[in-house]
């Protein structure tokens, strides 16, 4: 050193070349080249000095000497920094060739000087380097990551150690060997950038050392790796670089191939250190898994940095697919096998804090990471293989399920294979661990909701509760799994004893007892939890894998219940009604109280206070707790004025907060397609905070077992406030969901997102009333004022809950109308078609947009879908609405041709911003596939479908104009569907059959109580489609001549419609069934005086004569049309004109027109009287209508029966003015029925008892029938008193009439009677009259009592037995409660009194003669009326009889 240092002193003042720099040869020989004169003139002065210097290259060659000896060869391995300067590549080659040759030389003039390798000292002198720079950190230890300037440092000595490996003069094994004997080990990233720089592997670097301490170092660098990468830094790509590389390394040197052994003998230590690092690091997670709230937030993110080891495409193709099954599996099998410390006892105790939502989410990220290696199936398979072969963590076991069920989409049915397979094994070898494997994983997978799997109850029913279950084979089995439910009692929770109790296994009869000892301790096991079962609420879900609710909490929610049952019904619920009787406990003590809780009453009356009041009227509340409730609402009112300023606490916004949170969350996962993986987790999530926003997650799986339907009151839907708010949050982030992804993919691309997101809605069984209540206000109320992203985004839900559709319930609609038969039940289908009306413009805009957003959705969301798939996806009704509103909206639609398109051009006009429907509407119309799926029948538009949804339109609010839609009537009448055949909707080109669907369609139509048709009378058809209807009439010529001889060969096809509709209906004594029946017939006669008045009379050809047939009509008027009269003797004047005009038209075709409309009048005389009665009604209107038309079609005097009804009309008025003879006809009661109706539109004026005995001998049958129609305008009267018939006026008549018949001894009796003995006098009279007021005839019976006279009982000997059988039909009409008048028009019970006292009277002044009639009566006397029949069977003997020896007088 000192040499060198009096050779330094010969430079002093010379600039020299540092040691880290360029490389120092290099230098040197740059140096001397650039100072050659200062080199001279050191020289020179050197030479004053005496200087030992010969010459300037002298000078030159000492100094080289000097700077040779003065380096340090550590730092001569950093000097590579500058060696690269600009210059042209040829120039950069020459200078790295020339500092690596120059390294060498050192390297090897020092190792000659030291006696050692080269190769040797360079790996040792690299070592030394790695340790200074490493040392350079404030805490190396602690800290895996080097600074920027070690990290230049480093790369300064991994490029010259390049070079060194390139010139073979650097020992890999020595540096290996040297690096695990530095003080300090090196930090984590300098190893990594020896492993990246291709110097020294990790795997060839971990031969090395000692096996434990090389774990250590590892898995404490790799944890400070994993806490550095969650801090802010710029250092995030290299942190994750360096996990995935030695990720790498491990998997492929700790999980080898047989065939990667057999080759690496050699690196036998290698493999058990990564296994082992893995093996630690693994464990390292999970033992945080059971403290994650005890473990810093820090940490948490460090464990979650490493899982990302698990991620499956760090290794792409880097690590062999089998290795990495092979890691993955042992990896899952570590996890469900880690520290199985729980008993089968705890998880049957804790499981239900297991369930995915409330899993640690580390556990539940490491599942899913896994499962991303198998496939659904492969995962179900590992999981049952280490269930049989391991002990097992029940903890890991059941949090694995739960993940399996909520994140592959196929695991449901995977999960049920396994229970299968489970029950199978343990009923074969009497199992218990298979058993209770079997009951562990369902429950666990039920916990998850019924959208994710079936509920505990419904599996255990599929399972145990019927015949075929694996414990049915013998009594072991039985006892088997009895002795196994025995022995989980003491550890089961209520909820799963209440599903074994209400729905216990099948037990055969001789093994019941079994059966009933297990029910006996599992009641004690509630009772022991405080749980009665009689307890059990109304509506409890016994579905529920909760804790049991508490009494009061259940009464709550039957309360709730039975509020929303009331509100929809107005009727107190069979179930309430059925508690109050047979569990009365709980109906006082829990129900009543919940129900009758003290609150300050509003002025306006709601459904909890109807409600109560019906309750209190049924007697269903007791009186002192219904005025203790008054009382304490009373004083609650006071208190409420007294506290007035107090705010109200409101519930807590935190659930609700928290719901919104992980719905933000979730769309950001939905607009990446990268982390569409972690969807489901997130969905489950929401779910679990869902049902902590709603309050009582019980009823989530509600849906799958309940069979109730879901009740909506579609004209004024209700929602609770809070459900409302939670229905539009849901909404709100769907449409938001939707619009967000589709702004960067196509639905088809968007993965199973959102149909995932409507699942889990509908797997919360509560809420789906609110749900389907606020879309009704949506869609049928809101929708034509909704914009364009609304309307997308609900007909997406709209598809996504058709998808869902098998966890939805009948929905009973009820449509706000007063009306006889129940509220309609329909699947969420049908629900659709009822909120999707097309009435208005408005709604004809709306329901376009909306059905072609939903089908243009479906179209694209399942493009891969096969046919069959989207036909079980798609709504039919949606589709028919298309096929309704396309043709009519959009010429260009009706008959198009379809043509080859993508679905995403229907979604791109969609979701462009500036939306026109119509033309998305054509272009979805025109896609080939949509066509194709209009072929399926359940998709075709019928054309009663058709109609129905014409006949629904207001004319007057119509888009189309009256000449538009003039074309498209005919267009879709004649054109599409009459020559459509009837497979696709059609009539097959039959135009009879196109009348019968339009005749059936209308009143079908008017019969329905849709929404949206007040103000509409019911009895108005369509003028549009009636206009069609008369025009197809006519083109059918309904008059059509048949063959000679075939008269009766061809029934009326109009009338054979119309008793079609009439036949399957029976005549019921329900209201319902009769109003509808009334209805019905209305309508028939609205449609038939719509109809071209010829179309009631058919001609045929007898022989070579025309006839006039109108024996249907005749049939059709005496079965049905003369029950809907009110006059019950006479049609309405409509249907009588219309009769009248049509035969004079029909007899056009007649040869004598004259002679057909005269037999067809004779005919009625015995056929149909009453169509003579009608005209005889109204003959003064008739008269000018008729004689008009005659002598415009004939000119001709009158036919002979026309002129002879004129005449009795004329003969009546005349008989009543001048006192005239009356002329009697034959049949008489023709001219007793103008007569009549003479006398009724005449003003009373007291002339009619005169004219009644003007008439002359054999007139008594003429009186008799004006008996009869004086009647029957009694009966009007009482049952119909605005039709102008006034009652007292009529029975002043009758008793006219009766008092002359009395008079003239005429007897008239028989009319009453129901054995008619003369049928040729009465039965005409009575044919002609209506049902009801043939069964009303008692009444008017009755009401003659003043008139009748003691003669008649002894002159009349059928009249007691007429009496008798008339108040016997009083009595029956009474029971049944129909027919009767109201007490508006007098007293039922007064007339049954006043006939009973009658007869009671009238019963011991009979003649023996009269008893002879009345024994057929006396069984029917007795039953109804004990009195009156001790009294006729008294009376009716024959010593009875004779013992009367005096006349009593009877009034």
């Amino acid at each position: 050193m000192a040499d060198g240092a009096s050779q330094g002193s010969g430079c002093a003042g010379l600039p020299v070349p540092k040691a880290m720099g360029l490389p120092l040869r290099s230098c040197l020989e740059q140096w001397v080249r650039k100072y050659p004169v200062l080199l001279a003139s050191k020289a020179g002065r050197a030479r004053k000095r005496k200087s030992t210097f010969g010459s300037g290259a002298e000078l030159q060659e000492a100094a080289l000497r000097l700077l040779d000896h003065h380096q340090n060869l550590n730092d001569l391995l950093l000097e590579v920094e500058g060696s690269v300067k600009p210059g042209g590549q040829g120039g950069v080659k020459h200078q790295e060739a020339s500092s690596e040759s120059f390294i060498v030389s050192v390297l090897q003039e020092q190792a000659s000087r030291l006696g050692v390798p080269p190769a040797i000292l360079a790996a040792k002198n690299a070592v030394t380097n790695i340790e200074r720079i490493c040392q350079a950190s404030a805490s190396p230890s602690q800290v895996p990551l080097l600074d920027l300037e070690q990290r230049k440092r480093l790369s300064c000595l991994l490029q010259t150690v390049k070079g060194l490996l390139a010139n073979n003069v650097f020992c890999r094994s020595l540096f290996c060997q040297e690096m695990w004997k530095m003080k300090d080990l090196p930090v984590l990233e300098a190893v990594w950038h020896l492993h990246r720089g291709d110097i020294v592997g990790l795997g060839e670097l971990l031969e090395s050392p000692a096996a434990p301490a090389a774990v250590d170092w590892l898995c404490h660098g790799l944890r400070g790796l994993c806490e550095r990468a969650e801090e802010p830094s710029q250092d995030a790509e290299l942190t994750g670089n360096v996990l995935s590389d030695f990720a790498i390394v491990f998997l492929q040197n700790g999980f080898q191939q047989t065939s990667e052994l057999g080759r690496k003998v050699e690196f036998k230590k290698v493999p058990y250190i990564c296994h082992a690092v893995l093996q630690r690091m693994l464990t390292w997670v999970l033992d945080a898994v059971g403290k994650e709230k005890q473990e810093g937030v820090s940490t948490l993110q460090a464990m979650r940095f490493w899982l990302n080891v698990f991620t499956v495409s760090v290794y792409k193709s880097a690590v062999h697919p089998d290795s990495l099954q092979q890691f993955f599996r042992h990896t899952l099998t570590e996890v469900l096998t880690y520290n199985p410390l729980l008993k089968v006892s705890d998880a049957i105790h804790m499981q239900k804090e297991w369930s995915f939502a409330r899993t640690c989410s580390l556990l539940t990220t490491l599942y899913r990471k896994l499962f991303v290696a198998f496939s659904a199936k492969e995962s179900i398979c590992q999981l049952q293989q280490v269930l049989e072969t391991h002990e097992v963590n029940w903890q890991h076991v059941l949090s694995c399920v739960s993940t399996l069920a909520v994140c592959q989409a196929e695991a449901e049915q995977l999960l049920k294979d396994l229970l299968s397979h489970l029950l199978i094994k343990a009923f074969e070898n009497y199992d218990m661990e298979n058993l209770i494997t079997a009951f562990l994983i369902a429950r666990q997978a039920a916990l998850e909701g019924p959208a994710v799997f079936m509920p505990y109850s419904e599996w255990f029913k599929a399972s145990f509760g019927n015949t075929g279950g694996h414990h049915g084979s013998s009594k072991k089995a039985l006892v088997f799994l009895f002795e196994f439910l025995s022995e989980l009692v003491p550890f089961e929770a209520a909820p799963y004893l209440k599903v074994h109790i209400m729905y216990p296994p099948f037990v055969p009869t001789k093994h019941r007892s079994i059966l009933l000892e297990y029910i006996t301790l599992a009641k004690t096991r509630l009772a022991d939890l405080k749980v009665a079962i009689e307890d059990m609420g109304l509506y409890e879900d016994l579905s529920s894998t909760d804790e049991s609710v508490q009494p009061q909490g259940q009464a709550l929610r039957d309360v709730e219940k039975a509020l929303q049952i009331f509100e929809n019904t107005r009727k107190i619920p069979t179930s309430v009604i059925e508690a109050s009787i047979f569990r009365r406990p709980y109906y006082t003590s829990w129900f009543l109280p919940a129900l009758l809780e003290p609150r300050v009453l509003p002025k306006t009356p709601d459904v909890r206070m109807a409600f109560i009041e019906s309750l209190k009227r049924a007697d269903k509340i007791p009186p002192n707790l219904y005025s203790t409730y008054t009382q304490a609402c009373r004083a609650m009112k006071e208190k409420a004025l007294q506290d007035e300023p107090k705010v109200e606490t409101s519930r807590s916004k935190e659930p609700v907060e928290q719901l919104k949170a992980e719905l933000a969350a979730l769309r950001t996962l939905i607009v990446d397609q990268a982390k569409y993986e972690d969807v489901p987790a997130q969905i489950a999530v929401i779910s679990d905070r869902l049902a902590s926003v709603l309050g009582h997650s019980s009823d989530e799986n509600e849906a799958a077992t309940s069979n109730s339907p879901i009740q909506v009151d579609i004209s004024a839907p209700r929602l609770e406030p809070c459900h409302q708010s939670v229905v539009d949050l849901l909404l709100t982030s769907f449409c938001q969901n939707l619009i967000a992804a589709s702004y960067f993919n196509p639905p088809d691309r968007q993965g199973p997102c959102l149909s995932l997101f409507v699942k889990m809605t509908c797997g919360h069984r509560n809420l789906l009333p609110a749900l389907l209540g606020r879309l009704c206000q949506l869609i049928y109320h809101q929708g034509p004022s909704l914009n364009d992203a609304h309307i997308l985004g609900l007909a997406a839900f709209v598809i996504h809950l058709s998808e869902s559709r098998a966890l939805i319930p009948e929905v009973e609609a009820n449509l706000g109308i007063s009306q006889p038969v129940p509220e309609k039940v329909l699947s969420v289908s049908e629900y659709w078609n009822c909120l999707l009306v097309c009435r208005t413009e408005e709604s004809f805009a709306f329901c376009m947009r909306f059905c072609t957003a939903a089908a243009s959705y479906l179209m694209c969301k399942f493009s891969s879908c096969s046919h069959e798939d989207l036909c079980a996806l798609l709504p039919p009704s949606l589709v028919k609405k298309l096929q309704y509103l396309l043709p009519r909206l959009c010429l260009e639609a009706r008959g198009i041709q379809c043509e080859e398109g993508k679905a995403d051009l229907t979604w791109s006009s969609l979701s462009c911003p500036s939306l026109n429907y119509r033309r998305a509407s054509l272009c979805l119309w025109k896609q080939a596939r949509f066509q194709e799926l209009l072929k399926e029948k359940a998709f075709q538009l019928s054309f009663r479908e058709w109609l129905l949804l014409e006949l629904q339109v207001y004319p007057e609010k119509d888009i189309l104009s009256a000449s538009e839609r003039q074309d498209f009537h005919y267009w879709a009448i004649y054109q599409w569907y009459l020559p459509a055949p009837s497979a696709a909707g059609g009539c097959d080109g039959d135009l009879e059959k196109a009348c019968g669907i339009i005749i059936n369609t209308i009143l079908d139509s008017s019969q329905r109580l849709d929404l949206g048709s007040y103000g509409r009378s019911k009895m108005s058809v369509n003028p549009d489609i009636l206009c069609k209807l008369q025009e197809m009439v006519v083109e059918l010529g309904c008059r059509r001549k048949l063959p000679s001889g075939c008269l009766d060969a061809r029934r009326h096809f109009l009338f054979e419609i119309l008793r079609e509709r009439l036949k399957d209906r029976k005549q019921s004594s329900a209201l319902g069934e009769q109003l509808w029946r009334q209805q019905e017939l209305l309508l028939h006669r609205r449609i038939l005086v719509g109809l071209p008045a010829s179309a009631l009379v058919t001609t045929c050809r007898k022989g070579r004569k025309t006839m006039l047939d109108c024996e249907d009509f005749f049939h059709f008027v005496n079965s049905e049309l003369k029950n809907i009269c009110s006059r019950g003797y006479a049609l309405s004047y409509d249907i009588t004109a219309h009769f009248f005009r049509g035969l004079l038209n029909a007899s056009l075709d007649c040869e004598e027109s004259a002679e057909g409309v005269n037999d067809v009048l004779t005919a009625c005389q015995s056929k149909c009287p009453i169509l003579l009665f009608s005209a005889a009604l109204w003959w003064p209107r008739l008269e000018p209508v008729l004689c008009s038309q005659w002598k415009r079609l004939f000119g001709t005097p009158l036919a002979e029966e026309l002129e002879r009804l004129r005449e009795w009309q004329s003969s009546a008025t005349s008989f009543l003015a001048s006192g005239v003879i009356f002329p009697l006809s034959d049949p008489p009661w023709i001219s007793a029925a103008f007569l009549h109706c003479t006398v009724q539109q005449q003003s009373p004026c007291g002339r009619e008892r005169n004219a009644l005995e003007r008439l002359g001998t054999g007139a008594e049958q003429l009186l008799v029938s004006l008996l009869f129609f004086s009647l029957m305008d009694l009966v009007s009267a009482k049952i119909a008193p605005k039709e102008g018939v006034d009652f007292q006026t009529s029975l002043e008549w009758s008793l006219e009439i009766l008092q002359c018949l009395e008079e003239r001894g005429t007897s008239w009796p028989l009319l009453f009677h129901s054995a008619e003995k003369d049928p040729v006098k009465y039965h005409v009279l009575r044919s002609a009259a209506s049902d009801r007021h043939t069964r009303l005839l008692p009444v008017a019976f009755y009401s003659l009592t003043p008139c009748f006279r003691q003669e008649l009982l002894t002159r009349e000997p059928t009249f007691l037995a007429a009496a008798l059988h008339l108040y016997t039909q009083l009595l029956r009409l009474f029971v049944e409660g129909k027919d009767l008048p109201q007490s508006d028009q007098g007293d039922p019970l007064e007339m049954i009194s006043t006939a009973r006292r009658f007869l009671l009277d009238a019963i011991p002044r009979c003649p023996a003669q009269s008893f002879g009639n009345i024994q057929p009566l006396l069984a029917t006397c007795e039953e109804l009326d004990p009195e009156l029949g001790a009294t006729l069977l008294h009376f009716s003997k024959p010593a009875a009889a004779m013992e009367l020896d005096e006349e009593l007088v009877l009034f």
